[in-house]
């Protein structure tokens, strides 16, 4: 049951709304003024406030920039007998729902709480699902290896410098992409993930920039590309060393000029991208044979970062095993299962070519074929080397 706050130095006001609100099964609390209704807030939790501008002590509007302060976020309803246009903009600016006149119509009072209610239980899911999806992308490791790409990260992440991820397949690298975004002043902005590997070298330039209807035979409707979805947040652009080196210099004049045409177009698209790229090739030795643009690599590193192999970093394997354990767990809905030190030093002893994945893997067979503690013999009898 939703939780509402009335603010308002007019009992019968109060009275009216209580009664209405009760009886669409809302629980309805009252305060007579600003000062008591800033209390109530800081004390209890509420879904809602409907509150009342003109009032002795403290105005609504002053309730509403308080409260905007605190970590509790309640949604708010401004009401007013003395109303204008320009009180309605201040208060939608400082973070008002919405803004009813007095007396309040009873179909839009009720409408407008329950869209205000919906939007707090969207903001709370968005919170839910950012925590969840940040446990998800944790970062684990105390090595010295993974420990200074977390440093480089905590400083770089804050700039819109590009960055080029560079690694061996498995190893995280798209992991640091969405931390350098989620640390960014982009963060609230779109993250958009592009696998040049996976698209067909014909069609990766419509991926990118979009295509305009009639562009080519299957192009029936217009399409728009990774950058314009990507506008205003970060672009990654994964295994960018199998990008053809047409659509290479297509990147080159977006990241140059801020700007993309679309496929079949004329017309120039301001775009605000920051492009993260990451590849496991070797990009020097690719310009010396002639298959990576040297400029385009020129402006994607500005700032490197080299995700280490697993082999270099073992001492990490104790706690990405346990992270994988809690996590598989979560995933099947089934006690976490314990694994023995001796599982764990045979398990640093492996050279994991397929690094944190192919660990990943190994840890689930492990969870799903082996004991109620993993052991040795679990570990020899169901790892593959």
């Amino acid at each position: 049951m939703a939780k509402i706050l009335i603010i308002d130095d007019e009992k019968v006001i109060r009275s009216t709304l209580k009664e209405i609100l009760e009886y669409e099964n809302y629980q309805v609390t009252e305060a007579q003024d600003g000062e008591q209704g800033l209390k109530k807030i800081q004390e209890e939790e509420f879904d809602l406030v409907l509150c009342d501008v003109k009032m002795p002590k403290m105005d609504g509007l002053e309730v509403l920039e308080k409260v905007s302060e605190l970590d509790k976020q309640p949604q708010f309803i401004m009401i007013s007998a003395h109303g204008s246009i320009e009180t309605a903009v201040e208060a939608t600016k400082k973070g008002a729902f919405d803004f009813i006149p007095k007396p309040p119509d009873l179909n839009r009072l009720l409408l407008t709480v329950r869209n205000a209610l919906d939007k707090k239980n969207l903001v709370s899911e968005t919170k839910v699902l950012r925590k969840k999806l940040s446990q998800k992308l944790d970062m684990v490791g105390e090595s010295p290896a993974i420990k200074q790409v977390k440093e480089t990260i905590e400083k770089v992440a804050p700039t819109d410098a590009r960055v080029l991820i560079t690694g061996p397949n498995g190893t995280g690298k798209e992991l640091v992409a969405h931390w350098l975004h989620q640390k960014s002043n982009r963060s609230e902005a779109p993250f958009i993930a592009v696998n040049c590997a996976a698209i067909p070298a014909e069609l990766i330039e419509s991926e990118l920039f979009g295509h305009e209807k009639g562009s080519f035979t299957s192009a029936v409707k217009q399409r728009i590309g990774k950058f314009e979805q990507a506008d205003g947040g970060t672009l990654f652009l994964d295994e960018i060393g199998d990008m053809s080196l047409s659509a290479q210099s297509k990147v080159l004049r977006a990241l140059q000029e801020h700007k993309i045409t679309r496929v079949g177009g004329d017309k120039d698209i301001k775009v605000d991208v920051r492009v993260l790229a990451a590849t496991n090739k070797d990009l020097k030795k690719e310009i010396e044979d002639g298959k990576f643009r040297e400029d385009l690599y020129h402006r994607l590193s500005v700032i490197l970062i080299q995700v280490p192999a697993l082999k270099e970093r073992k001492e990490d394997i104790a706690l990405l095993v346990d992270k994988f354990l809690e996590d598989i767990a979560k995933e099947y809905g089934t006690a976490k299962k314990d694994i023995s030190k001796e599982a764990i030093a045979k398990l640093q002893e492996f050279p994991w070519t397929g690094n944190i994945r192919e660990l990943r893997n190994v840890v689930e067979r492990l969870v799903i074929l082996g004991d109620k503690t993993i052991c040795l013999e679990d570990v020899k009898k169901y790892a593959d080397y």
